[in-house]
């Protein structure tokens, strides 16, 4: 088929093409999505993934005072098991988890909560709440140091309703206490920010047909707060576990593990041992042990929130 174009009195013809083929693409829509993750999944190789299988090698494997080094396989892991203050260390650190996770989960829900109401003054104490992120935990545990001074903030509030003086770093069955509260403060305005997005991604309409049926204010919140956030609250539930796992700087800033072990969390267990004592292969096995709690622990989790579906 063919076109006639006229023009000043001359006749041209042309045959008209169908379905041009379209330019082929060189690179498909993965390759690209690779060339953009190639920086991250670099970093993550090289700071991640590279180090842990170092960790995981060296565990075997105990080093000489002549700078010798043989193959143990699991005897670090048996020395470990068998030594008392990892023993207690594990304990200690379990415990910390098993209280701090909860109690900062239903802080952050709480807040989470009372602040995406419309009151006067909420985006005020919101940022409030959220102003501790902004401070590095080793300056949050130096600030608390002069609160839990014999002489310190703490007991000054408390002499106010006639409570004497509290040993908060030194005692034994306070110092734990004393770290989570530091961390709670820490970390709860972290963790309620995301349940504030989540809460806010709520569509509004649910609520308003809750009230028309009569629903009162705690059955939205259990019925349709509560259901709908529980993607944003399985993050927050992972990430703060492993978070407090790895907990350090305040430890090593305000107790260094003491009084009598009572905050020796294995972080800062693995640290001593790696740094104080020399012995960089049970320190390395420590590593491992501690990765392996955390990733079964946090393996339960999603197991509870799968069936929970």
């Amino acid at each position: 088929m063919t076109t006639i174009v006229k023009g000043a009195g001359t006749a041209t013809s042309r045959p008209r093409t169908r379905g041009a083929r379209r330019p082929r693409r060189l690179w498909g829509p993965a390759p690209i999505a690779v060339l953009f993750l190639l920086p991250a999944l670099a970093a993550l190789l090289v700071l991640r993934l590279a180090p842990a299988g170092v960790a995981l090698i060296d565990s075997f494997f105990r080093s000489t005072l002549l700078g010798g080094t043989s193959f143990v396989g699991l005897g670090n892991y048996a020395d470990l098991f068998a030594n008392p203050d990892f023993q207690n260390s594990v304990g200690v650190t379990l415990l910390f988890a098993v209280v701090i996770n909860p109690l900062q989960i239903a802080a952050a829900f709480l807040l989470a909560v009372l602040f995406t109401r419309r009151a006067a003054g909420s985006k005020f104490w919101r940022s409030m709440v959220i102003l501790p992120i902004a401070v590095p935990p080793a300056v949050s545990a130096v600030i608390w140091s002069v609160i839990y001074r014999p002489d310190g903030l703490a007991n000054a509030f408390l002499a106010v309703f006639g409570i004497p003086p509290q040993p908060f770093l030194t005692s034994p069955q306070q110092a734990l206490l004393s770290i989570m509260i530091l961390l709670s403060w820490i970390g709860v305005g972290y963790w309620m920010m995301f349940l504030i997005a989540g809460i806010n991604d709520i569509p509004s309409s649910y609520y308003e047909a809750a009230s028309i049926d009569g629903a009162s204010a705690w059955r939205q919140l259990w019925s349709i707060t509560f259901p709908l956030l529980r993607r944003p609250l399985a993050f927050v539930l992972v990430a703060d576990t492993v978070s407090n796992f790895l907990v350090f700087a305040p430890v090593q800033i305000l107790t260094k593990g003491g009084p009598n072990g009572s905050t020796n969390l294995l972080m800062y267990d693995l640290y001593t041992r790696a740094y104080t004592f020399a012995d960089i292969n049970k320190a390395q096995a420590e590593v491992v042990i501690l990765v392996l709690i955390t990733v079964v622990i946090v393996a339960i989790q999603f197991r509870l929130l799968r069936s929970e579906d």
